[in-house]
């Protein structure tokens, strides 16, 4: 069996052929060409490799598979992401889990509440991250990209950021039964 990567071109040749000095000067002449593109074809593949893309291969995808929220500023990772989960959004666009994972991916961390979770007015829903480091601009990205993975009907009703830190709680209770109460400090 031949294999591709150390094949020449000469040994395909059938043998009338390979005895022809002409052609098998021509056959060894491209045997360099045909090497070196055998070497680059893994590269033919995204699909294996998209978390070691490189930054204009990710620009590339981007606008081939029509990632309509894409920001070229965001970190590489972040555009890989966009990038893999691109086919599962098209499939489900309009979609609350599409718009979870959008969530996800911009903001790191959160989920979608419908009104009816929350008690708000029909076809709103609300945004809800837990990312202290969620900012503005990540905000404004999110808005950006909604509009191409949420339903037409359904509306942002508000993104919540919600922080959770833990506290001391100290309380203190008495009960008084009686017409005095005397209170000393005990040392």
């Amino acid at each position: 069996m031949i294999e591709l990567q150390s094949s020449s071109l000469l040994d395909l040749l059938p043998e009338n052929l390979r005895s022809d000095s002409t052609l098998s000067a021509a056959a060894k002449a491209i045997d360099q060409e045909l090497q070196s593109i055998t070497a680059s074809i893994h590269k033919l593949s995204y699909f294996d490799r998209f978390d070691t893309l490189t930054d204009e291969e990710v620009n590339e995808l981007a606008w081939q598979f029509h990632v309509d929220f894409y920001d070229p500023t965001l970190p590489i990772e972040q555009r890989r992401e966009l990038i893999k989960k691109s086919f599962a959004w098209h499939k489900r666009k309009g979609t609350a889990s599409a718009v979870e994972e959008l969530v996800t991916t911009i903001f790191g961390d959160g989920k979608v509440e419908e009104w009816y979770e929350y008690g708000g007015d029909p076809f709103y829903f609300k945004v809800i991250t837990n990312n202290p480091t969620a900012t503005n601009e990540q905000a404004e990205k999110f808005l950006e990209a909604l509009n191409s993975v949420k339903n037409i009907r359904s509306r942002l009703d508000a993104i919540q950021v919600s922080i959770a830190d833990s506290m001391n709680l100290y309380f203190g209770g008495v009960v008084h039964i009686g017409d005095f109460i005397t209170l000393r400090q005990v040392t």
